[in-house]
């Protein structure tokens, strides 16, 4: 059976490194949906959260597989544990005046906001799991997105785990 997975590889902070780990999904034939880098808690090391689909044995193998590129630090299976996951999207859409008070329904309903406006558009921020950041732009594609920009998903286990 075919399930979202979020991993997040602990990796040295050097060039060639995204490469190798995006490389290896692709060789083995895995899409990767979502992927995010930045610094981590420790200097030297960043962190990537990386969102796939596939069965548990294709996990395993994904896993194995990237201990044995000599930057990765450790894997960690974050969609087996209760966690935290988040995505930014910025999302550009036509707003005419008459339109703005109806599409500032939209955003104060999912706790977005306005980042700017201009003289025919809105620019609106949202943060949130994936499901939220969809089901606005669903509210959204009526009105005209001319232009969309997301994270990928960043995630941590919950609590002290």
């Amino acid at each position: 059976m075919s399930m979202k997975h979020t991993i997040a590889v602990l990796v040295n902070d050097q060039p060639g490194v995204l490469q190798r780990v995006s490389g290896l999904f692709g060789r083995r034939g895995f899409n990767i949906e979502s992927i995010t880098v930045g610094q981590s808690e420790e200097a030297g090391l960043s962190r990537m959260v990386i969102v796939t689909t596939g069965g548990d044995n294709m996990l395993e193998q994904i896993e194995k597989q990237l201990y044995k590129l000599i930057d990765v630090i450790k894997v960690i299976n974050l969609s087996s544990k209760p966690m935290v996951a988040r995505e930014l999207a910025l999302i550009k859409v036509k707003a005419e005046p008459s339109e703005r008070p109806e599409i500032m329904g939209v955003v104060e309903t999912f706790r977005a906001s306005v980042v700017d406006i201009g003289a025919s558009s809105m620019m609106v921020q949202v943060v949130g799991d994936t499901v939220k950041i969809d089901a606005m732009i669903e509210l959204l594609k009526p009105y005209g997105i001319q232009e969309l920009s997301r994270t990928g998903v960043t995630a941590m286990v919950r609590g002290n785990a």
